[in-house]
């Protein structure tokens, strides 16, 4: 049940890692059908306990954009297999203990899938104390 006091609980960054296509190489169909349940079980139940609000897997193209060498922009992302960004959850609970326990639980943990958990900020770390940035 979802709880009714949300001024206390913080929004939180799941983000995982190390999900490219060769992570899941090694699974039958059979496995891989048991893979998805256990992932749609995880994240319905905290659907129904109130603690994520949105969540989704990524497509492996994209672009990636960056301003070191005059706005570049080329396709991507190239990443090593380990760092291939695969999807994201985003939770509210009460601290960072709790988003890291509900991390300990997801399913792909079992195939080498890493988590970050990461406190989402009201203003970027870089801007606390820029006036006008409070």
């Amino acid at each position: 049940m979802a709880s009714s006091n949300t001024s206390s609980r913080s929004p939180f960054l799941l983000l995982f890692r190390n999900a490219g296509p060769d992570a899941h190489a090694h699974l039958n169909e059979q496995e891989r059908a048991d893979l998805t349940k256990r992932w749609n079980d995880w994240y319905g139940r905290l659907e129904a306990e109130g603690k994520v609000s949105t969540g989704a897997p990524l497509a492996l193209n994209g672009r990636v954009v960056t301003g070191r060498v005059g706005n570049v922009v080329t396709d991507g992302p190239y990443a090593e297999a380990k760092e291939i960004v695969g999807g994201f959850v985003i939770l509210t609970v009460a601290n960072l203990d709790e988003a890291t326990e509900i991390a300990r639980q997801v399913p792909g943990l079992a195939i080498d899938l890493t988590v970050e958990v990461r406190p989402i900020a009201a203003v970027s770390p870089a801007l606390e104390g820029v006036k006008g940035h409070a």
